[in-house]
């Protein structure tokens, strides 16, 4: 595996960043600490994620983690420390984690879960923003912020979106740790495999997506599928309408095209 030699990269003490065949791999590397998450480590998946958009070498992003635990959610640590904080601190580091999930959800490219233990509070957070996620029978899921008397308000926005109200409601106001099972039939995830295949499957699938389709196309794609939600009918049908007009003049569309009318096999990662 490539390591991407640069200071800022190696200046991480929670994160490492690699790349294999066009995939960009983003690991939670805490183990000790179940991963999880303090104003620290956010700063440094944001350097991360904003680092692999721009590499060029890199085509698809997987998030994964080190150790037994995907991510346990916030520092036991970090949630003492908050007790001292005022609101304007709150609030600041509130908008933090805030900014993490909108990056990740808009990024242009595809960021694919691999969940290979237990994703819980922030945790589940992580995997919920994903486009997709792969994860194995033995993890749980679950958002429990409110067993603690604390608020599950940023995650709720992406949710709703990923899986609807109801569910949504069941989840966040229960508090339940649900099975990797529930978690799919949910929508939360997207493929439950088995623990000594994961790794392989989120790498089949993650080289597919760049061997397969258009990068443009996906980051367009995805682009819409964040725009979409919040417009009302008329403005999403000429705003889809605008990106299709636009998607065929572009260099991939005419590539795309022609070697469809000449049967040729296209291989986009080149």
């Amino acid at each position: 595996m490539e390591d991407m030699p640069t200071q800022e990269l190696e200046e991480l003490r929670y994160i490492r960043y690699d790349v294999q065949d066009s995939i960009g791999y983003i690991t939670l590397n805490r183990p000790d600490k179940r991963n999880a998450l303090n104003a620290n480590v956010v700063t440094e998946l944001k350097q991360s994620f904003a680092f692999a958009e721009d590499d060029d070498d890199c085509k698809v992003i997987v998030l994964r983690a080190a150790g037994d635990v995907f991510c346990a959610g916030a520092d036991l640590g970090y949630i003492q420390e908050l007790q001292s904080f005022g609101y304007q601190d709150n609030l600041a580091d509130s908008t933090h984690l805030m900014q993490l999930f909108h990056q990740i959800y808009t990024l242009n490219k595809v960021v694919i879960g691999q969940v290979h233990g237990h994703a819980l509070a922030g945790g589940c957070g992580l995997a919920t923003i994903c486009d997709f996620a792969f994860t194995v029978p033995a993890a749980k899921f679950g958002y429990t912020e409110v067993k603690i008397g604390f608020l599950p308000a940023i995650v709720s926005i992406f949710l709703l979106r990923k899986i609807g109200e109801t569910r949504t409601k069941q989840l966040l106001l229960t508090g339940d740790v649900i099975s990797a099972e529930k978690a799919m039939e949910y929508g939360l995830v997207n493929f439950v495999v088995p623990a000594e295949e994961l790794a392989d499957e989120v790498y089949r699938f993650a080289r597919r997506l760049c061997v397969e389709n258009s990068g443009q196309s996906m980051e367009i794609t995805k682009e819409m599928m964040a725009r979409l939600p919040e417009m009302p009918l008329e403005d999403s049908l000429r705003y889809a309408a605008r990106m299709n007009a636009d998607a065929r003049s572009s260099d991939d569309c005419r590539r795309g095209i022609a070697a469809f009318l000449n049967k040729e096999k296209l291989t986009w990662d080149n």
